[in-house]
């Protein structure tokens, strides 16, 4: 019940409203607040929820002060557990009998995208014995198939593998599932970690019980309490994914990649519908968050960091600010080198000391400004690997990335970098 929790502040919006702009332009309309759309004129008997799950709203509804939230994301990465399989479980409530995914209140958000978009759902596949569990953005093409952006990671590799046997892979689409699992499923792991097995040890630590999973007619395991998951299989087909806006803003290009047919809907009573506006701060919530675990870990093996911040302005993917305690001549600069072998797609880093608020970039931008000298506190790296998000990266993919050392110089007169304010 914990994605229900999360909804005692909507605005309730009563009026009928469209999926086709109409969730997106009220959202804008209201300052992306958190809103729950009631009448859907296309889903009669849904519900939509938009703009759920920014940092303080997880921090609020999971218990936990913010300085605490990357330390926990940490501990279930390095302590995954078993979930608690169930014969059933309340996602299981209402099975549609002929699949028609436009009787389904997915939206199309902004005009500039290709059409009707799942980016709140998670992929749940199995595949040899392996499940993932992540996030892939899925165009809805037809009344039972999307066309999903499978990102080269775990997942990409797992289908390809089936391909080239000529096999599918059995997958489920899961809609708004309980928040530990989504933080998860937008973890990324260089083995091959169930993210459900990180799902359930978030589980248990913040609601004192385990995560159920219920089985799907295809074999797959989903969260039972979720509001909607649906079962099918990643086909052989590719077909045309895009444009879509994406975190930063700006659209993304139009590729081939794959189909998945879907085989069958299930869902809860009076169920409720995640959708994820792209390139707004839930967006950047989901992704951006599971990085600082990660960065905060790599710089901890060469200094003491206190805390990550992966920044706005870098639309919680490409920039971060990191916190450290300085306890030895070029703690700066080692924290700038491990911060991006941390986060690969990080294009800068800011490193600062334990008195700078993190979180306010005017603050940041003030121990830039007052302890930071670029010819000497500057690192700068040619030809390394950019992140597909970043427009401005080069034709081959590769990017330049800076990190700033923001601490103050070794063996100064630290009061002269003190500020009174």
């Amino acid at each position: 019940m914990a994605f229900r929790n999360l909804l005692g502040e909507a605005q309730l919006i009563s009026e009928p409203i469209s999926v086709l702009h109409g969730i997106f332009d009220t959202s804008i309309r209201l300052n992306h607040e958190l809103l729950m759309f009631d009448d859907i004129t296309e889903a009669p008997g849904h519900r939509v929820v938009v703009n759920l799950l920014t940092r303080p709203r997880l921090c609020s509804a999971l218990g936990i002060a913010p300085e605490e939230f990357i330390d926990l994301l940490g501990w279930a990465m390095d302590n995954p557990s078993n979930p608690l399989i169930t014969e059933t479980g309340p996602v299981l409530e209402n099975i549609q009998e002929t699949v028609n995914l436009d009787t389904l209140p997915i939206p199309h958000h902004w005009r500039e995208d290709r059409g009707r978009y799942m980016s709140a759902s998670i992929i749940i596949a199995e595949y040899n014995g392996i499940r993932n569990t992540s996030f892939h953005r899925q165009f809805v093409r037809d009344r039972n198939h999307v066309v999903a952006r499978i990102v080269p990671r775990h997942l990409r590799t797992m289908m390809e593998e089936a391909r080239s046997h000529g096999s599918e892979v059995n997958i489920a689409v899961v809609n708004a599932p309980d928040p530990t699992v989504l933080l998860a499923a937008a973890m990324s792991f260089n083995d091959n970690i169930d993210e459900l097995n990180v799902a359930a040890s978030l589980h248990q630590k913040i609601h004192n019980e385990p995560l159920k999973l219920t089985e799907l007619p295809n074999g797959i395991h989903v969260p039972a309490d979720s509001e909607y998951a649906m079962w099918g299989r990643i086909t052989t087909e590719n077909d045309s994914e895009g444009p879509y806006v994406d975190i930063t803003g700006t659209v993304d290009d139009v590729r081939q990649e794959p189909v998945i047919e879907i085989d069958g809907i299930t869902h809860r009573n009076d169920p409720i519908f995640h959708a994820l506006i792209p390139g707004e701060s839930e967006h950047k919530t989901l992704m951006g968050l599971p990085r600082a675990p990660t960065i905060k870990s790599a710089v901890n093996e060469v200094c003491e960091c206190l805390d990550v911040h992966m920044t706005e302005g870098g639309c919680g993917w490409l920039a971060a600010v990191v916190k450290i305690r300085v306890n030895s001549e070029g703690d700066g600069m080692r924290a700038i080198t491990a911060a991006l072998d941390g986060h690969k797609s990080m294009k800068m880093v800011t490193v600062v000391d334990e008195d700078i608020d993190i979180t306010n970039p005017v603050r940041v931008e003030w121990a830039m400004m007052t302890r930071w000298q670029p010819d000497i506190d500057s690192l700068i790296l040619s030809g390394q690997k950019g992140s597909s998000l970043d427009p401005s990266r080069h034709e081959d993919g590769n990017t330049s990335k800076i990190g700033i050392d923001a601490t103050i110089p070794w063996n100064a007169d630290k009061s002269s970098y003190t500020s009174v304010q």
